[in-house]
C-alpha cells in the first residue's frame, strides 16, 4: 500500500480540495493481490486503489463522459 500511495503521490494523480456544498464524494477501496510463482510459492503482493465510479450520477456528479480511444 506504501509503494502505490507513493506512485499516486509523485505522479499528482490526486489534490486535495474542498467538497463542494451539496455534492458527495467518491469513496474508494483497496483491491489486494498475492501473485503466485509456477510451483505455488506466494511471488509478491500487490494492492491497488481504485475509485467507486459507479455510485456517481449523470447530470448531478458529472455531465461528460470521454473514454480513451486509439485512432487507426
Amino acid at each position: 500500500m506504501e509503494e502505490e500511495l507513493k506512485s499516486i503521490e509523485k505522479n499528482q494523480n490526486w489534490k486535495l480540495v474542498a467538497l463542494p456544498d451539496k455534492k458527495k464524494k467518491i469513496d474508494v477501496k483497496w483491491v489486494f493481490i498475492v501473485k503466485l510463482n509456477p510451483d505455488g510459492t506466494i511471488s509478491k503482493y500487490k494492492a491497488r486503489l481504485v475509485v467507486r465510479g459507479f455510485l456517481q450520477k449523470h447530470g448531478i456528479d458529472y455531465n461528460e463522459v470521454f473514454a480513451p480511444v486509439a485512432r487507426l
